[in-house]
């Protein structure tokens, strides 16, 4: 049994749900309407996550796998307090650095310059903190040329070199990493994941989120397989790989299986005489 003063995460029994309408309201006037006459809108439920369970060790590299539309994401939003589970509780120790959406933490009109300072006021640091940690956010980040413009002119993959290069200066105790590093060129990936390794060797908790397996072999020894909202396997990394490739397989071939097959349905003979 771990000891829990080893523990850097502990999610249990979480589950989230969310409430999606059946219709689409698109006016003011229509919602006014539907309160006054007590037309409730109808809903359905849509459970992200389903009762899953989940301790992370100090200094543990842990990779979630799974098909897109898994609960992965959700399940770091959980972790990293952007999302509140409907059920159960989680318990992160230590100060944690997410990188989670693209964008997410940065004003689309201000400078990234300006938002250097804004997340960096996020994470609790001071104005006289981050102006000792920029130099060396640009650097990391490689966009100098372009701190000054405002960010809803940087690419996608801009925006990744910007948030990673933050997250990486901020001297976290768990580094949450979504797929946001995939939209990046294949240089910087490799600088991400050199100052990952480094973070993990630290005794830093890595929790990262990847279709990249090579990547998640590298960088953790347990890996969690998400399906459908549940924690299906928890194991070592190539061990559940394996099972998840297995499972990727089987759907593969069930599929074709069903296309190949020919239902043949017999003529009905006519009653009537020719």
């Amino acid at each position: 049994m771990t000891d829990s003063r080893d523990v850097a995460i502990s999610v249990e029994g979480v589950s989230v749900c969310y409430r999606m309408p059946t219709e689409r309201i698109t006016t003011l006037k229509e919602q006014v309407i539907r309160t006054i006459t007590r037309r409730a809108v109808k809903y359905n439920e849509f459970w992200a996550l389903r009762n899953v369970s989940l301790q992370v060790r100090r200094g543990e590299g842990v990779a979630l796998i799974g098909r897109n539309g898994a609960g992965k994401s959700t399940l770091l939003k959980v972790i990293a307090r952007a999302t509140r589970p409907t059920t159960g509780r989680v318990v992160v120790a230590g100060k944690v650095a997410p990188i989670i959406e693209l964008g997410a933490g940065f004003h689309q009109e201000l400078t990234g310059r300006e938002n250097i300072f804004l997340n960096g006021a996020m994470l609790g640091f001071s104005k006289t903190e981050m102006q000792r940690k920029f130099q060396s956010i640009v650097d990391f980040s490689e966009i100098a040329a372009f701190i000054d413009s405002p960010i809803r002119t940087y690419s996608s993959g801009m925006i990744a070199r910007l948030a990673f290069s933050i997250a990486a200066e901020a001297d976290p105790d768990l580094l949450i990493i979504d797929e946001v590093l995939s939209v990046g060129d294949e240089a910087f990936r490799h600088k991400c994941m050199e100052r990952m390794l480094r973070f993990r060797d630290r005794g830093v908790t890595v929790l990262f989120v990847t279709h990249a397996v090579d990547d998640a072999k590298k960088l953790c020894e347990r890996a969690v397989w998400v399906d459908q909202g549940r924690s299906r396997y928890i194991g070592d990394t190539q061990h559940v790989i394996d099972i998840y490739r297995e499972s990727l397989e089987f759907d593969s071939d069930l599929a074709t299986t069903q296309k190949l097959q020919v239902v043949r349905v017999p003529r009905e003979r006519s009653q009537g005489r020719r």
